[in-house]
């Protein structure tokens, strides 16, 4: 089986860690040290305003724009007709530039990977920067009237394109980089005894497990707030992270941070909400339920 095999592969690259990790603390401190303003450019290129990961929206950019210029190389060879080779180094011209937005985005993204996920998309980057050169200078062969080594460059990118693809596609569906980590099975309608208001002082987290669903449950006063107490970017417990005076609370792992009330994610590199609940104190009991729609 395929996977196997690069998995095989994987683990004989000595280097892949050591380098990944250095690569990582310098992608992590030249943000830290840009401060706040390094937080809200990660937030802008994570997709924490869009919902939705950019990093997954701008690969398609170059992967299509690549696949046409392969298919519009081939019929200049076969018709002989100039107008599909030009419409090929536009579109080759348009894919370079998404791929460098794509890894932007991507390496943003990947300095909170650790592991497997950390090595593959150390391997998945490298073979996009490969692409991404021989793209390049496809389009300098292209402007020197060089045109059939032009494609075979192009042809030599796409190939690297696919073998990417691959990689990424094991980052997301194996590793489960770049999608929701939160519980997306329901709880109870109806409201449920989950701890006493003795057992959650004023000002405090506490987590609770309810209908198989962990839940963070957090007091101010008389109001009882309750999210997911998994976080949506990798899984971390908001429980042992750092509750915030604004009503949020902050992961331990990578500092995604959440607003108590809705959910919303408030920074990256989260771009999920957590799902929210219904809670109330009775009886000097905590009840929480499914929020309704």
């Amino acid at each position: 089986m395929l996977p196997e095999k690069v998995d095989e592969l994987m683990d004989r690259q000595e280097w892949l860690e050591p380098l990944s990790k250095q690569i990582q603390k310098l992608v992590r401190d030249l943000f830290n040290g840009l401060g706040e303003g390094g937080r809200k450019i990660q937030n802008l290129i994570h997709g924490t305003w869009l919902g939705h990961p950019v990093h997954s929206v701008l690969t398609d950019i170059p992967i299509g724009a690549w696949t046409a210029a392969v298919t519009l190389d081939a019929l200049e060879v076969t018709t002989g007709k100039k107008g599909f080779g030009k419409g090929a180094d536009a579109a080759i011209l348009l894919g370079v530039g998404g791929a460098v937005g794509s890894a932007v985005s991507g390496i943003t993204d990947w300095q909170h990977t650790s592991g497997a996920g950390r090595r593959y998309g150390l391997v998945h980057a490298l073979l996009n920067l490969t692409s991404l050169g021989l793209y390049t200078y496809s389009l300098i062969a292209r402007a020197g009237n060089q045109r059939a080594t032009g494609r075979a460059l192009a042809m030599s990118g796409y190939l690297f394109t696919l073998a990417a693809g691959y990689l990424g596609g094991e980052l997301v569906y194996r590793y489960k980089v770049g999608v929701t980590h939160a519980p997306e099975q329901p709880i109870s309608p109806r409201y449920l005894d989950v701890t006493g208001t003795d057992d959650l002082p004023d000002g405090q987290m506490k987590k609770v497990v309810v209908d198989d669903v962990p839940v963070l449950l957090v007091r101010r006063g008389e109001q009882i707030f309750a999210i997911a107490e998994t976080c949506a970017h990798a899984g971390g417990p908001l429980s042992d992270g750092e509750l915030r005076d604004d009503n949020s609370v902050v992961c331990p792992w990578h500092g995604s941070r959440y607003d108590l009330g809705t959910g919303k994610d408030l920074d990256g590199p989260s771009v999920y909400p957590q799902p929210c609940y219904e809670a109330r104190i009775r009886d000097n009991r905590i009840e929480i339920r499914e929020r309704d729609l």
